[in-house]
């Protein structure tokens, strides 16, 4: 008999089985495996999972209290969608969180790591240049994962910043998606390593700031047309 998703997990028996589906649902829709408005219905799940339905119902009734699906009164759940308020608040924190975290690892970061990141920016060049949204998502990524990765000793911040993360990932695509979106998120990372290169701390919490709020108006363009 084929092994369900949860019974295949290296967890198994570790944590509790709504934790293990909570999470399992929580990142499908962040990852965007699972879309806005995309129906879910804990029989489906239950059998996809291979565990009981009360599992699952536990964990749609704390995913939905946390915003990210919406009750449908008993035809079940979907997945919601961001307000723009909401994703202008997402974005707003995320300016701060990161606009910091640039300004600390200005003041030791390596040559060899700015070295890296010069790589990742070539490769999402490339990836532009064939017009690769995929490509320029996946070193787009790898470029904040390595900054990201540099303020792990301090704990509290890289906490919040990488649950933060993950409700960002749910729209990066979306950025990259909007015309001159990849473009513009390649050049704000070439004014992001010059910052880093010159160990101007203010000047590094400026580039990502304007950074990342750009990022939100492309975001913000895919998302509902024309902002104001």
């Amino acid at each position: 008999m084929k092994k369900s998703y949860l019974q295949n997990t290296q967890f198994k028996n570790l944590i509790p089985a709504r934790e293990k589906v909570y999470e399992y649902i929580k990142s499908s829709i962040l990852s965007g495996h699972l879309n806005p408005g995309e129906k879910l219905t804990e029989e489906h799940l239950a059998k996809t999972l291979g565990v009981s339905r009360t599992p699952v119902r536990e964990a749609l009734h704390k995913l939905g209290s946390e915003g990210l699906i919406d009750t449908r009164n008993k035809r079940g759940f979907i997945v919601s969608r961001d307000s723009r308020e909401e994703v202008e608040e997402l974005f707003e924190l995320r300016s701060i969180l990161e606009g910091y975290s640039l300004k600390v690892i200005s003041e030791n970061i390596s040559e060899e790591t700015l070295h890296h990141l010069d790589g990742f920016i070539q490769n999402a060049e490339e990836g532009l240049r064939r017009k690769n949204i995929e490509e320029v998502f996946k070193y787009n990524t790898r470029f904040h994962d390595t900054l990201h990765e540099l303020v792990v000793k301090k704990t509290r911040l890289h906490r919040l910043i990488v649950n933060m993360r993950k409700y960002v990932l749910r729209h990066r695509q979306d950025t990259l998606r909007y015309p001159d979106g990849g473009r513009r998120a390649v050049e704000g990372h070439r004014k992001i390593v010059m910052a880093l290169r010159l160990r101007d701390p203010d000047l590094c919490e400026r580039v990502m700031r304007e950074h990342i709020r750009e990022a939100k108006e492309d975001a913000l363009q895919s998302l509902f047309g024309k902002t104001s």
